[in-house]
């Protein structure tokens, strides 16, 4: 019972700064609009996810904190898994940079918008595996 509430009070953290980010999210694209600065909405939008996915690992991360082991890391997910996903997850951020008018030819039409599907999901897998990848 001790480990449901565990995990319940995890859930509502979650859900309440999942609830506080969207919201600071939409203020920031009602800004965007107004001010046609796009770089803070964008900026937001791509490292929120990244949080999200830390906050998902973060109660198994801690129940492995106790046990006291050897830490490693697992370079092969992180690589394999973790580094395409920050690839993709940094194309809408690279846009906006004296580079980004180099790049733009090859970035696909769905990845320039900073509150793309794509990019949100490669936040979330990045956070995850970035703390994924430390085991003991």
């Amino acid at each position: 019972m001790r480990r449901f509430f565990y995990y319940f009070g995890w859930t509502m953290v979650i859900g309440i700064i999942i609830y506080i980010g969207a919201k600071y999210q939409f203020l920031l694209k009602q800004e965007y609009m107004k001010n046609y600065e796009a770089l803070s909405f964008v900026l937001f939008s791509s490292i929120y996810p990244i949080g999200i996915g830390m906050l998902l690992k973060l109660p198994k991360l801690i129940n492995e904190i106790i046990e006291n082991r050897q830490w490693t890391f697992n370079w092969a997910k992180f690589m394999g898994i973790g580094l395409p996903s920050l690839g993709v997850l940094s194309i809408s951020i690279l846009i906006f940079t004296p580079a980004g008018e180099n790049i733009i030819p090859f970035v696909p039409e769905i990845m320039y918008s900073g509150n793309s599907t794509i990019q949100t999901i490669a936040g979330v897998v990045f956070g995850f595996i970035l703390l994924d990848s430390v085991k003991k």
